[in-house]
């Protein structure tokens, strides 16, 4: 795989080890993840117990490139948004897939909902 989008569901298997994180293991040093989407996996690792400064070290050693969500990411996240509600995709989502249509890059997920998705993004499920 080259240059990716990761959606906060594919860090946390990564994380975790879950089922599929070798393929984010694979793109890791190449992918971009929306500022939304690493707030996500903050989130995650703080309410597991991970102190702060921990969470941010973790994040860090990731070497993720960390892409700003500017207006045009919440035009079209707001765009999508009713699009994929149908399917339980939460704004966070939309996020991940508004970087990867505007960037031209698959985004990489873990939620196997994202398959039956048909919104001109190339969508890569790891599991």
């Amino acid at each position: 795989m080259a240059e990716v989008v990761l959606d906060a569901s594919a860090i946390l298997a990564l994380l975790r080890r879950e089922p599929g994180f070798e393929r984010v293991a694979e793109v890791v040093g190449e992918a971009r993840v929306s500022a939304v989407n690493l707030a996500e996996v903050g989130s995650f690792l703080v309410k597991a117990g991970q102190p702060v400064a921990e969470m941010r070290a973790t994040l860090e050693s990731l070497r993720l490139a960390v892409v700003d969500f500017d207006e045009e990411q919440a035009i079209e996240a707001a765009r999508l948004r009713p699009l994929t509600m149908g399917i339980g995709l939460s704004l966070g989502d939309c996020a991940c897939l508004a970087l990867a249509g505007l960037r031209c890059l698959p985004a990489v997920t873990a939620d196997r909902s994202w398959g039956t998705l048909k919104l001109g993004v190339d969508v890569t499920v790891i599991r």
